[in-house]
């Protein structure tokens, strides 16, 4: 889970279920799990300090990069960590001959 805070003054935005690498161009609606502290206002989403963090976009916010901080781990993706399984297995039965 990463924690978003606004980049003015570091108030606790939300807390969101990145999955994958990259960077946080959007935050889909549906994996916000707690807000902290936002105002939205028509089709923005801005901090209480008044800092615009957010477009609505419908599902999704597309995220104003510069305007916030984010702190936490990202979710690898499910197919990254079935190609890594399958890996480890192919490494251990390659251990198991010797």
């Amino acid at each position: 889970m990463l924690v978003l805070k606004c980049a003015a003054c570091k108030k606790k935005l939300w807390r969101y279920d990145k999955i994958g690498p990259g960077e946080l161009l959007r935050c889909h609606k549906a994996r916000i799990d707690k807000i902290y502290a936002c105002n939205k206002e028509a089709d923005t989403i801005s901090c209480r300090c008044g800092r615009q963090v957010g477009i609505d976009k419908g599902s999704y916010y597309k995220m104003i990069t510069k305007n916030f901080t984010a702190s936490g781990d990202k979710r690898r993706s499910p197919e990254k960590n079935k190609r890594q399984r399958h890996l480890q297995q192919h490494i251990k039965k390659g251990t198991e001959r010797n």
